[in-house]
Parts: structure tokens; C-alpha cells; sequence
């Protein structure tokens, strides 16, 4: 149990989060905001469609850089060309400057954050100049749900639908998706790689726990994360009491090897996991953070961070950003009303030296694989970095669906209100659609992790060459510049209605302080 026993949760302070956060009321369930090494992204309550906030990180535990306000402007850039509410945003672990969106209309978008545009926030004649995508995906008529990169293939994308399927991108040739996973009966409502990409697991309103062969298909089967490289998972969700649960299941056959209560809360658990085998249990609409160490199939309680502060949302720092001279082993960030709260868990040390026992290698910015060589078939253990001098390691070997018996679906934890039943008997898995381009384009790779080019990522919806002296290639310039300054002119008009919107609720709480008086 040495040396997490002790691991205590500290908030930071008002300068290291943000406030005047106007995050979104969209019921659909995730969590709202994503973290890279250098940015964070939210759901935001916008009018004119959906849209979401890229906002800096503070340096390791410290203020935010250039002198960026915490307490955010009435109005600020935001990324908002989605036409429906933003569902969910992922960062790309091998660039911390490439985000993608998911959203209510249908569409994932990816997009480039350049340092540039976060100087001047808030000064006199600043002028707020939203993000525009540098790619499109037309990924379903209904809503994408969720969307989580590939832990070791750059450029390689999952996106959920809200007709149930699971689907996966090459971004450097996203024309159609390389894989099609099937077989859900319900709403997807969370999904997870294992850490070399080559297993995917999926939540689903249908009370099934799946698991995926992501290239080739094959189904082996609230909320799921893989706990790192061995071969477990840990799922929350909801007793037919409405207790809420925690299970951990065994990968090979699905096993359920051990399903704990943690409360009757009513609000879903959040799970996350950190590379020196500690499992954080976030509760939505409490303030409270439990977190347990996995050792040998069991989990033992080592505390509980207590806020009198309700969370909405939450996600944690990739661990080779966080400050390992304060013995800062994880570090949240925490939606709460009009917030962004940081929340360090350190380990009590007195030496100033690093502390090997608790910084494993982790998941380094280096990919592994190119998407060529991932839908090809290649398998690669992720690349790790040391905290204490940068040296490249690989990680264990990867795990695999098993042969036998042939994979079946589990029962995962979910919410119910029905009376106790008999479980089912297992019944015939459906086929899953998978298409996979047993050819695909050659496709050049740059083998360095240095930051993508707005030129490189606009090449991600090309579907063709077109050469520059046709007719055409004129025609779709001057309406695309026509179509730009018709965007332009109604984000200005959407920021006036926004500012008097603004003004309207302060007179309103003028006369209410009058009246009260």
C-alpha cells in the first residue's frame, strides 16, 4: 500500500483555474472538459449553435502565462462552427496544440490552437477572434457523442453516433472511416483504448459491457477506463437499488472479478486512472473524489478529497505536465458553477530529489504508429518518457482478444428503477460491420512529434488534387471569402446580442438590489 497511503488532495488557488466560466447546460452525458499539457477545452453555453473554449493551462501549479486574467472576459474566443451543442472534446496525446470536437449536429472537427491567439485577453481594444476548424468530418445524421484519440497511432480517431455504432478515422485520409463497429442495443455512453490501442471497450445504455478488436471487428461483450496495461477494466454505474458501483472485470472472457458499493448518491461516477495504480472516483453533482489503490484484483481505500462545491464535470492532466519537484503524482481540473477549480494530489516527501517510487515512465508525445501502419494491422506497445531525464522506454506487450471461448456480451452497472429480474441468458452476438480498405493510400508520416501545420491538417478533408489553374478552384475561393465575411459579420452580430443580453441581466440585478434595499 507504501507509498500512496498518504496521497492527499490540495485546491489551488483562484489564479491557477478560471472563473466567469460559462460552461454548457446541454444534458448529454460526459464530462465536459479535456485537458492537454497546455490547453484545456470546455463546452460552453454560446447562443448561435454550439461551441466550445480553449483556454491555457497555468504552468506547473502556477499562474497562467501571459499574463492571461482567471477570471475570463463576458466575451471570449470560442471554437463555434458546429451548428448543434457540443457533446464532448478530446486532445490528441502526441499534440498538445490539436484538439477534436463532437457535436449534436453530426459532425467532428479538428483544430489547431496557436499561442497567438491568447495575447491581449481582456486589454483595452482587445477584440475576441474565435477559432476556425482546419478539418470537418461528416460522421452521421444524428448527434457524435463522444470522440477519445488512439493512445499510440497519430492521427487515428474514435467517434461514437447516436445510432449506435462506433467508428474509426485515419485524419490523414478521413474520406470514410476505416472501421465500423456495431452490435450496441442503446446509446453508447463511454468507450476506452487499452494502452496500446489494440482493444476497445465500450459502456452502453443497454446494461452490456463490449469489447472490440478496433481494426478487425469481433465483440466480446455507465462509464469505463482501461486500468493501464494489465489486462482490467473498472466500470461505474448504478445496483437495481440505485446504489452507486464500482466493478472490475477481467478482459480475457469478460469475468466480473469484483463489483463494490460506494453510496446511493444519485450522481454518475466519473472514473479515471493514473499510471501507479490509483483508480479517482469523481462524483457529478457532488464534491467529493475518492481514490483507491489496485493491488491484486482488490481496491483499498486510500482517501477522499471533500468539497462542499458540486462538480459538473471534470478530467485530469497528462501526467509528464505535472510538477514533480512538489511531488504532484495527479492533478485535476474541476467544473464547479461558473469555475474551473485545480486540484493537485501530492505525496508528503521532504527530499528535494525525485522520487522514482512514485513517477513510473509515463505516456510519452512520441506515437508509436502512423495510421497507415495501425489499419494495416501493426501492434506497437505505447513509447514512455522518464519525469526524471526524458529517456524513451516501450511499455508491456500488448494484450489480445482471446481465441476461446468465443467473446460473448457482460452485464455492466447501470442505472435501473425496474424491480430485481433473473439475469438473461446469453444470446447470439450480432455481426459487426467493419470496413477496412485492405489497400490504402501511401501516406507520408512525419516521424518527429513537433506540432502539425494548419497546411498539413487542411489536407485531412481533401479527397483529391485539384489543379490550381481550373475554373472551378476560382469560383470555390471567391464563395468560400463570401461565406467567411457572412460568418464574420454573424458572430459580430451574435457578440452585440451577447454584450446586451449581458447588460440587460446586470441592470437587472441593479433593480433588484434597489428593490431589496
Amino acid at each position: 500500500m507504501q507509498p500512496f497511503s498518504h496521497v492527499f488532495g490540495q485546491q489551488g488557488k483562484k489564479e491557477h483555474g478560471f472563473d466567469n466560466v460559462k460552461t454548457s447546460n446541454s444534458a448529454w452525458d460526459t464530462n465536459l472538459i479535456a485537458a492537454s499539457s497546455r490547453h484545456i477545452s470546455i463546452n460552453w453555453n454560446a447562443s448561435g449553435g454550439g461551441a466550445f473554449a480553449i483556454l491555457p493551462l497555468p504552468t506547473p501549479f502556477g499562474p497562467l502565462p501571459h499574463g492571461f486574467p482567471y477570471k475570463l472576459p463576458e466575451l471570449i474566443p470560442l471554437a463555434r462552427s458546429h451548428t448543434g451543442p457540443v457533446l464532448d472534446t478530446d486532445w490528441s496525446p502526441f499534440n498538445d496544440s490539436v484538439v477534436a470536437s463532437a457535436g449534436e449536429d453530426g459532425k467532428v472537427m479538428i483544430w489547431k490552437v496557436e499561442d497567438s491567439v491568447f495575447e491581449g485577453w481582456g486589454q483595452e481594444h482587445w477584440e475576441p477572434q474565435d477559432f476556425d476548424p482546419v478539418a470537418r468530418l461528416d460522421v452521421s445524421p444524428r448527434r457524435v457523442g463522444q470522440v477519445l484519440f488512439h493512445p499510440t497511432a497519430n492521427n487515428v480517431l474514435a467517434s461514437t453516433t447516436g445510432d449506435h455504432i462506433v467508428k474509426l478515422w485515419d485524419l490523414e485520409n478521413p474520406e470514410n472511416p476505416r472501421s465500423v463497429l456495431s452490435g450496441h442495443g442503446d446509446a453508447i455512453q463511454s468507450l476506452a483504448f487499452n494502452p496500446a490501442g489494440n482493444l476497445l471497450v465500450t459502456t452502453c445504455r443497454d446494461r452490456k459491457l463490449r469489447l472490440f478488436d478496433p481494426r478487425a471487428g469481433g465483440e466480446a461483450g455507465a462509464r469505463v477506463t482501461w486500468m493501464g496495461e494489465r489486462d482490467s477494466i473498472a466500470t461505474t454505474g448504478f445496483s437495481r437499488m440505485s446504489d452507486r458501483q464500482v466493478g472490475l472485470w477481467e478482459t480475457g472472457g469478460l469475468t466480473n472479478i469484483k463489483t463494490m458499493t460506494i453510496d446511493q448518491t444519485s450522481g454518475v461516477l466519473m472514473p479515471f486512472w493514473t499510471d501507479n495504480n490509483i483508480l479517482f472516483l469523481a462524483g457529478k453533482g457532488d464534491g467529493n473524489i475518492r481514490y483507491y489503490e489496485y493491488e491484486h484484483d482488490q481496491l483499498y481505500a486510500l482517501a477522499e478529497y471533500k468539497s462542499s462545491d458540486p462538480q459538473r464535470g471534470m478530467c485530469f492532466l497528462p501526467r509528464r505536465a505535472l510538477n514533480v519537484s512538489e511531488c504532484e503524482i495527479a492533478r485535476a481540473y474541476k467544473v464547479a458553477g461558473s469555475s474551473i477549480e485545480a486540484i493537485a494530489f501530492i505525496v508528503p516527501r521532504k527530499s528535494e530529489s525525485f522520487q522514482a517510487d512514485i513517477y513510473p515512465p509515463v505516456p510519452s508525445s512520441e506515437p508509436a504508429l502512423s495510421p497507415s501502419e495501425f489499419f494495416a494491422g501493426k501492434t506497437a506497445s505505447p513509447k514512455l518518457v522518464s519525469l526524471e531525464n526524458g529517456s524513451i522506454s516501450f511499455g508491456a506487450p500488448p494484450s489480445t482478444l482471446p481465441s476461446a471461448p468465443p467473446p460473448h456480451a457482460a452485464p455492466a452497472p447501470t442505472r435501473s428503477t425496474s424491480a430485481p429480474a433473473p439475469a438473461p441468458a446469453p444470446v447470439p452476438v450480432p455481426a459487426i460491420s467493419i470496413h477496412v480498405d485492405p489497400t490504402p493510400s501511401p501516406v507520408v508520416i512525419k516521424s518527429d512529434p513537433s506540432p502539425i501545420s494548419p497546411a498539413e491538417l487542411r489536407m485531412l478533408v481533401r479527397s483529391q488534387t485539384i489543379p490550381e489553374d481550373e475554373p472551378s478552384v476560382s469560383m470555390l475561393k471567391d464563395e468560400n471569402a463570401r461565406l467567411n465575411a457572412e460568418l464574420r459579420e454573424a458572430r459580430a452580430q451574435i457578440r452585440n446580442l451577447e454584450l446586451q443580453v449581458e447588460s440587460i441581466k446586470a441592470n437587472a440585478r441593479k433593480a433588484a438590489a434597489l428593490l431589496d434595499s
